[in-house]
């Protein structure tokens, strides 16, 4: 089938290499002139696992095609993907739409037959809605469906997600073409029994916002068990491992530490806040305000806890920090609870040295004042403490005693409860969580 992506970012780079990927014939649209040069010669430039090359492979046989052309877009196919970003608006908590309404206004004007235009973006419920009504004002002797379609990607394992997901969602009015043309599109994925829910559009927008509502809930829910296991003397790794064991709860997204961060988690939950209030519903979600203030609540408790192991002051102070993307096997440093740390840490007096493997372009942008170092004895070189703030491989597999050679006070901050405290220990530091 053929088909266009809207939106080349993260969510729309990774679509339309997988429905390539599918066998489907597919158009990306990327306006962005760099973004759109990059993706055209195959270079991806973010960081997943696995997508450079699928990209590259499908933009060499043909099957994936790049281009910023709308009235290009509009001849090409019958059935359109909104990708586009919803960041949350500056100064409010409300997602800004500004660009899925502007790629329903460059899109329907040049419409000239029948479309299908499925919605992958996070959005409001109500926004399936609204778009419908602009697109038939829109639209010019046709009838231009809009249904939504919404994602469930993580970083770092996009392609599976896309390709093999858990479930299926989408939200479409009666009458419509949507769940026969998904049905197709879909064809491979729902062959191996993945579940395909079909409802209306609202109910599909609040599938997504309430399923980031629900993890981040899990998240901060662990980490407010650590507050008080910090005033108890208990281990919270023991409890999450013990309630882990009831299905009812399960162990994923337990796991106490610095807390979540990100493109999605944070921005989701509070567009979710604002949108229930329009509505008259704000009660009913008033407990995520402290969902999010415990979540940033971890990240004051780890400047703190920097600054007691560091003598009570970081004026002065070197300070390593392991880590800047928000997880692992991301280059994404939106909303970074890592790079959040360091920043305040700097405030405080402190010289930090940061180091990523992936995530250091992107965190020069966000935090340019820091100093960054190419390798991880680089960054504690002279340290007083060192923080580990993303989980990644590289750090959990770190041997201490090279390390230890080369800082200046041998403390450690396991700011994600990943690494091995034994190990370090014994190897003559003083371990924190």
């Amino acid at each position: 089938m053929r088909m266009v992506v809207l939106g080349l970012g993260y969510l729309g780079a990774t679509h339309a290499a997988c429905m390539a990927e599918l066998g489907h014939e597919v158009l990306g649209i990327e306006i962005m002139p760099e973004k759109r040069a990059q993706l055209a010669a195959g270079q991806v430039p973010f960081y997943e696992p696995g997508l450079p090359d699928m990209l590259k492979r499908h933009i060499d046989s043909g099957r994936l095609t790049i281009s910023g052309s709308y009235v290009e877009a509009a001849k090409f196919a019958d059935v359109f993907f909104i990708a586009v970003g919803t960041p949350q608006k500056k100064g409010e908590y409300s997602a800004d739409l500004q660009y899925v309404d502007a790629a329903i206004e460059e899109l329907v004007p040049q419409l000239t037959r029948n479309a299908l235009i499925l919605g992958k973006s996070t959005v409001p419920v109500g926004t399936a809605e609204r778009l419908t009504t602009r697109a038939q004002e829109l639209a010019k002797d046709i009838d231009v469906e809009i249904a939504w379609n919404p994602e469930f990607l993580r970083e770092g394992y996009a392609i599976a997600d896309t390709l093999k997901p858990d479930r299926l969602v989408l939200g479409a009015y009666p009458g419509g073409r949507a769940e026969t043309f998904c049905r197709q599109i879909y064809a491979a994925t729902l062959a191996e029994g993945t579940p395909f829910i079909v409802a209306d559009p609202p109910t599909a927008e609040l599938v997504k916002t309430s399923a980031n509502a629900f993890l981040a809930t899990k998240i901060s829910f662990i980490n407010a068990i650590a507050e008080v296991c910090d005033a108890a003397g208990a281990d919270v790794q023991a409890i999450a491992e013990a309630i882990g064991y009831d299905a009812r709860i399960g162990r994923k997204f337990l796991n106490a530490g610095l807390g979540f961060g990100g493109g999605c988690l944070p921005k989701d939950i509070r567009a979710f806040m604002a949108r229930a209030g329009e509505l008259g519903a704000a009660e009913a979600l008033s407990f995520l305000r402290e969902v999010d203030n415990v979540n940033m609540r971890r990240r004051q408790r780890m400047v703190d806890i920097t600054r007691e192991v560091c003598g009570g002051t970081l004026l002065g102070k070197r300070i390593a920090i392991l880590g800047a993307a928000f997880k692992p096997e991301s280059d994404d440093v939106r909303d970074s609870p890592a790079l959040n740390v360091a920043g305040q840490i700097q405030l405080q007096g402190a010289s930090v040295a940061v180091y990523d493997p992936k995530a250091m372009e992107n965190s020069r942008k966000v935090f340019p004042t820091l100093d960054y170092a190419g390798t991880v004895l680089d960054a504690c070189d002279q340290a007083d403490a060192v923080l580990v703030l993303t989980e990644w491989r590289e750090f959990v597999d770190l041997d201490p005693l090279p390390v230890r050679d080369v800082v200046r006070c041998a403390n450690v901050i396991d700011g994600r409860m990943c690494l091995d405290k034994n190990r370090w220990v014994s190897n003559g530091w003083n371990f924190v969580v």
